[in-house]
């Protein structure tokens, strides 16, 4: 038997390898001239590949989604730390929980993942774009040297989600399902920055700025995570991590509140008392910066909601200092973001991850409509359903009744 898989970031590759393991033959597509190319830009300042929480609050980063969930059961991040000592690449986990190969970068785990489906027989090819299917049901390919078409026994669809054109995951293969009567939810951003309007000072004088040690919470969702001010908004890691919610509040609402807490340590009566004492002849700026630290980025964000006139009243003042709100009118550009939302909708898969309207296709990856944070969980998952989704189409080879 012979299996096609195309599109080789981590969930196509996973699963290759799940299937060359049970013994079937493997070609493996790719539009770009090299594998894992958005694998590789993922790890550049150190490959996130899972986290070692708890396995309940680990699941429930996926947003309640019952068979996703299932699969990151079946292959989480023990497994994947098994999986990487396999391949010779040890595992580091960070201070907060998050799992790193030990080198921290991708290139080395995914040289040594390359040779190894190689030997186990996976044949690659790159720049080959695929196209479809002809009126035969072969598949279609574009290449440097014209159309090629192969008809393998089972074909495996890991395309990538509709962000980083530029790395080949650019969601062309919508239509090309729609048109087969898959059911494609439309692309949206997800870990993505989003859209402030800044007054010109703050743009010019603090874009590019981070803005540590605070709290953040939107629609119900909180973090300690810092973020960064851009010319036109707010991106990084603690915006990542409330993504969801803004997103969620901006589709319900259209506007969504980013609420920081620039003194996420100190309560609302120490800092009123603070600002209770006389500051004679001291500007606000000044008895801001003395009596509770607060100058620069934060004492700019401070002026900037406050329309550049302070409450007067110190407890009025606290509040403020205590839940700062950001009014947020839009997300970055879909391409810009660090995953997608939208794809092939789950009722159009069985439990194997075959599509329903296409015996013998299988999708994997991002190209399902799911979603999760930054932090290892986006690659947990697209690994978990690349081996999901290897499995199910072995065992559909070998059914009796296909």
């Amino acid at each position: 038997m012979r299996a096609a898989v195309i599109g080789a970031g981590p969930a196509g590759l996973m699963a290759a390898e799940t299937l060359t393991a049970r013994g079937v033959d493997v070609d493996i597509y790719d539009a770009m001239p090299s594998f894992g190319r958005k694998f590789l830009m993922a790890g550049k300042s150190g490959l996130n590949i899972s986290h070692a929480e708890e396995r309940g609050v680990f699941l429930s980063r996926y947003r309640g989604n019952a068979l996703l969930q299932d699969m990151v059961r079946a292959f989480g991040s023990a497994e994947i730390v098994d999986w990487m000592a396999r391949l010779g690449i040890a595992a580091h986990t960070g201070p907060t929980g998050r799992v790193f190969p030990e080198m921290m970068k991708a290139s080395p785990l995914l040289r040594a993942w390359l040779v190894q489906l190689q030997e186990s027989g996976a044949v690659l090819h790159a720049r080959h774009r695929w196209q479809g299917w002809d009126g035969n049901g072969a598949l279609v390919f574009g290449t440097p040297v014209g159309e090629v078409t192969a008809s393998p026994d089972v074909t495996i669809l890991a395309l990538g989600g509709a962000s980083w054109k530029r790395l080949g995951s650019d969601g062309a293969w919508a239509s090309v399902l729609a048109a087969k009567g898959i059911d494609v939810a439309p692309f949206g951003p997800s870990n993505c920055g989003f859209l402030v309007e800044w007054s010109d000072h703050i743009r010019e004088k603090f874009a590019g700025a981070p803005v540590k040690s605070v709290r953040l919470w939107a629609d119900g969702v909180e973090t300690r995570s810092e973020f960064v001010i851009t010319q036109r908004g707010v991106e990084s890691g603690g915006i990542y991590t409330l993504s969801a919610a803004l997103v969620d509040e901006l589709q319900r609402a259209g506007t969504a509140t980013l609420f920081v807490d620039l003194l996420p340590d100190t309560d609302l009566p120490a800092i009123a008392a603070n600002l209770v004492r006389p500051r004679g002849k001291q500007s606000m700026a000044n008895h801001l910066r003395k009596s509770l630290g607060l100058s620069g980025v934060k004492l700019a964000l401070l002026h900037e909601t406050a329309g550049g006139a302070l409450p007067s009243e110190p407890e009025a003042l606290a509040r403020l200092i205590k839940a700062v709100p950001i009014r947020i009118s839009g997300t970055a550009p879909l391409d810009e973001a660090i995953s997608t939302t939208g794809g092939v909708a789950w009722a159009a898969l069985n439990d194997g991850l075959m599509v329903r309207e296409v015996p013998g296709v299988f999708c994997a990856g991002e190209m399902i409509d799911w979603d999760a944070p930054t932090g290892g969980y986006l690659i947990t998952a697209c690994l978990a359903t690349g081996k999901a989704a290897g499995e199910g189409a072995s065992e559909w080879l070998q059914a009796p009744s296909r």
